[in-house]
């Protein structure tokens, strides 16, 4: 007997997979004045998850963890609407070698939508740090939003090479989970609740997120 009506369960990994493939090659065979469309507005929504945090995180007397934990949560705000409004991040393509491993996408795609897109990631970010800087938001609560955005940035640039690579890395790998978990989902609410936990983990234990960091760093220039 067939069954008609609309499953509730979560996707199973093995079809996960395969909208994981079919994702990646719907990018790969994007326009290129699409793609960067949806990059610069991906740059832009990271950076609104990343303003975001920044009011969170400034004054917030709960102590390192707890600030740390809700400014990750707060954060996950820039995923959510990249993934559910569809724009193209650069640090979730990278699960665009699925496709590519498969056979199904080839090498120069991939590459021209990574190049596409970490450019267009690059002009959504630092537009919106210039329209946020812009907006003198840097002056709220006495100008302790702007001190707390400047001790993010000091602290992003201290860094080594080694160790600035491998907080890379690891941040990379839970955003790759956060949208893999996410073609579990059959709902918007879904897809919401498998996005928070990988993103807020990244955030609280101070990965780097290399397309924030594009918010971040040149809020702080001038």
């Amino acid at each position: 007997m067939t069954e008609d009506h609309a499953s509730v369960d979560a996707y199973a990994p093995v079809d996960m997979a395969a909208r994981v493939e079919a994702g990646g090659v719907a990018k790969a065979n994007l326009d290129i004045a699409t793609i960067l469309a949806l990059a610069v507005l991906a740059g832009a929504f990271i950076a609104l998850g990343a303003n975001f945090a920044t009011i969170v995180l400034t004054d917030s007397g709960v102590g390192y963890g707890l600030s740390r934990l809700a400014g990750g949560l707060v954060f996950s705000l820039g995923l959510i609407l990249v993934l559910v409004g569809g724009a193209e991040l650069f640090t979730g393509n990278i699960l665009m070698v699925m496709a590519w491993a498969s056979g199904k996408v080839s090498t120069l795609r991939l590459l021209r939508n990574w190049v596409l897109v970490y450019a267009g990631n690059f002009i959504g970010a630092l537009a919106t740090a210039v329209g946020v800087y812009l907006s003198r938001q840097w002056a709220f609560d006495g100008y302790r939003v702007g001190a707390t955005a400047l001790d993010i940035a000091h602290a992003k640039v201290q860094y080594d090479f080694l160790a600035a690579f491998m907080l890379g890395v690891f941040c990379n790998a839970l955003v790759c989970l956060a949208v893999w978990l996410s073609f579990s989902a059959r709902t918007t609410t879904d897809k919401i609740l498998a996005i928070i936990p990988p993103i807020t983990a990244f955030v609280a234990v101070g990965f780097e997120h290399s397309i924030a960091n594009m918010y971040f760093i040149p809020l702080v220039l001038h």
